[in-house]
């Protein structure tokens, strides 16, 4: 499933194909919304919350589609082939005299007033990547609020909970732990008191350096000033690591990049289904599965 920073991406890319320019070609291909017109409107704005993206079309219109597990959205030059897909599996087209934009594989996309875009979107925590992050505390503050909400959960799950903060996927889920020296299956309890809003503060930190780039790191981060991170303890990889880009995610039986224990990968389930989860068995304290 693509996480917050690949949503960003999408976002971005689907901003600066459609906003600005008017629509001459318009289809919804989903049953509810297979009637709709929006030929003719401007495309106001494309951003991303957490997971979910949001087309804001003029009339007080909004798009919402969600990805999840392999959704995805193609922009296409005039004349260009569409790839990425059956024309079967194509969900929406978006076009301009410039560009195409063609959904495909989208398990949600509906049409909404913009001024209901709270019903998509309004259950969910803080947008670890949104644009005033840095200049709202209450923002950090309900995050971190949100994941003790429920102090008995295993960390993991409560990380990839949306209701508690928008973007963490299950690549981030697994290096924060790791970062964090503890297991996901360490009750939040039983977290250090600073290490919640560490993690908040880390997870923000990750997805917003690379949203810019599509080669995910969380090892090497060259991308800033420092390499430290608000987690105590995090490793620095030397010059002979940082071609590797994850700590431990996707690493089963590899040594750890910080004292060579083979990374283990076990199923966790989040409440609705297993996901692969990867952690180091010396360096992670707390219960595995």
């Amino acid at each position: 499933m693509p996480e917050g920073d690949t949503v960003w991406q999408a976002a971005r890319r689907l901003h600066t194909a459609l906003a600005g320019r008017v629509l001459t070609h318009a289809d919804l291909r989903v049953p509810r919304f297979a009637t709709a017109d929006l030929t003719g409107r401007e495309v106001l704005d494309v951003t991303s919350y957490g997971k979910h993206l949001l087309t804001r079309i003029e009339g007080g219109l909004t798009l919402h589609s969600h990805l999840r597990m392999d959704g995805t959205w193609r922009v296409f030059a005039p004349g260009e082939p569409w790839r990425g897909g059956p024309s079967h599996q194509i969900r929406a087209i978006l076009g301009n005299t410039d560009a195409t934009a063609v959904g495909y594989r989208l398990p949600v996309l509906e049409l909404l007033r913009t001024t209901e875009e709270h019903t998509a979107i309004g259950h969910l925590g803080p947008d670890l990547l949104a644009p005033d992050w840095d200049q709202d505390p209450a923002l950090r503050d309900r995050a971190v609020a949100n994941l003790l909400a429920d102090p008995d959960r295993p960390l993991g799950p409560a990380l990839l909970d949306q209701r508690h903060l928008a973007g963490i996927g299950n690549v981030y889920k697994s290096e924060l732990c790791f970062l964090a020296r503890v297991t996901p299956w360490l009750p939040v309890a039983a977290l250090p008191p600073d290490v919640p809003a560490r993690l908040v503060a880390t997870a923000h930190r990750l997805l917003d350096i690379n949203k810019d780039h599509p080669d995910r790191r969380t090892t090497t981060l060259p991308r800033t000033k420092s390499t430290s991170s608000p987690i105590a303890g995090t490793p620095t990889p030397s010059t002979a690591r940082t071609s590797t880009p994850l700590y431990v995610y996707g690493r089963e039986s590899r040594p750890c990049l910080r004292c060579t224990t083979p990374i283990r990968r076990a199923d966790q389930s989040d409440g609705n289904r297993a996901r692969p989860t990867y952690w180091c068995p010396n360096c992670q304290r707390g219960p595995t599965n």
